[in-house]
């Protein structure tokens, strides 16, 4: 295990995308007035600006993607667990996302609760949390708003742009909408779409959510938060985000029951109690409003629906001339590996340079989060042949 003293030095920074006079607008109509992001950075912007890589977060993350930082937004959620960057294997001097050759970025989602404008934060014009009046949001408008930070940092065009699993999503619309502004596209364990599946768990995990007694229809925070709810949602995420053979070997050996949480039974096996305690330290560190935006930006998803009428070929066509290295893990159960089968197929259809490298691993999905060394030469090999052709 990396050392604090050995990690980066991280900081969470804040940017203003959103005003009044010029606001954000929302796929599904509306606008929002105000919105920040937060973001932190790692290595150094270089004269020409051409050396930065976006790094979009999975699902429940933060702007912390790498190093090691105590400070996070807001305290409230900021739990151990996340003082080290979610990511921090891959981004650093050396790694696969080198700091010493590259400036690299990650932001907080739109209607996350890390930092950047969302259900928790104060809305100007009322002075209260948004709370429920938060509108829905899509996976467009949160690449729209990361736009404007590149913007803000006077950065036209990325080296790379990249993200796992959700973050795959948010790479491959960005590469799609602003094609201009991306020259090569690293999407990891990922789709073009939310599957039946993902859309039937999404669903369980809503449900799970809006229906506990402390939830009030979003407005709960005056009082106790929907813990049980949102214990529940990560529980029936948390089974498609690692194997089997991972999570048995995980489980603590020993059962823990649970005070004040269960009725009428008795934890009976280890993965039983394993699988609490996963909700349990996710309902500390997350707020179920933000959970509520940001799967419901999943559910919305359809990457050929949305821009080309289904049309799988024809959603890339505006890739042209950018550089793709697709990522399968074997037993991923959360993206099937015939998901980015599909993605190879249609870059294939367009004739766009492109690598598609199945990953062999027995940690399922997860295992773009914690095996660097089964992804970093490759992706190291890519940007560095990206960086040096536009030289």
């Amino acid at each position: 295990m990396t050392g604090k003293r050995d990690l980066l030095e991280a900081k969470t920074q804040f940017c203003e995308v959103a005003t009044p006079a010029n606001p954000l607008r929302l796929t599904n109509g509306g606008e929002l007035p105000h919105v920040t992001l937060a973001y932190e950075t790692y290595g150094e912007l270089n004269e020409r600006k051409d050396n930065a890589i976006v790094v979009f977060q999975a699902l429940s993350g933060s702007a912390h993607a790498a190093g090691y930082n105590p400070d996070g937004h807001p305290p409230e959620f900021w739990t151990e667990e996340l003082h080290t960057g979610w990511w921090d294997p891959f981004i650093g001097p050396g790694r696969a996302f080198d700091t010493s050759r590259y400036f690299v970025i990650c932001a907080n989602y739109l209607g996350s609760c890390y930092g950047s404008t969302g259900p928790w934060s104060t809305n100007p014009e009322t002075g209260r949390r948004w709370a429920s009046a938060f509108p829905t949001i899509t996976v467009a408008d949160i690449v729209d708003s990361q736009v404007r930070l590149l913007d803000a940092l006077g950065i036209e065009t990325t080296l790379a742009v990249t993200g796992g699993s959700m973050g795959g999503f948010c790479s491959m619309d960005l590469a799609v909408r602003y094609p201009h502004r991306v020259r090569c596209v690293l999407p990891i364990a990922t789709g073009f779409r939310a599957t039946v599946l993902a859309k039937a768990l999404n669903f369980e995990q809503i449900f799970a959510i809006q229906e506990d007694q402390d939830f009030h229809g979003g407005e709960y925070y005056d009082g106790p938060r929907p813990e049980r709810g949102l214990i529940l949602a990560r529980m029936i995420s948390h089974k498609t985000f690692v194997s089997l053979s991972l999570m048995e070997q995980r489980a603590r050996s020993e059962l823990v029951q649970p005070d004040n949480l269960l009725t009428g039974y008795q934890l009976q096996h280890k993965i039983e109690s394993y699988m609490l305690h996963q909700g349990r330290k996710f309902a500390r560190r997350f707020d179920a409003n933000s959970y509520l935006r940001i799967i419901g930006a999943w559910q919305d998803f359809d990457l050929p629906g949305q821009y080309a009428g289904g049309d799988t070929a024809k959603a890339l066509r505006p890739c042209r001339g950018q550089q793709w290295l697709v990522f399968t893990i074997n037993s991923d159960v959360c993206f099937y590996p015939d998901e980015q089968s599909e993605i190879a197929e249609a870059l294939k259809a367009n004739g766009i340079d492109h690598q598609h490298i199945t990953v062999h691993s027995d940690k399922g999905h997860d295992s773009f989060l914690l095996e660097s060394e089964l992804y970093g030469p490759y992706i190291n090999f890519k940007i560095q042949q990206v960086h040096r052709s536009q030289a």
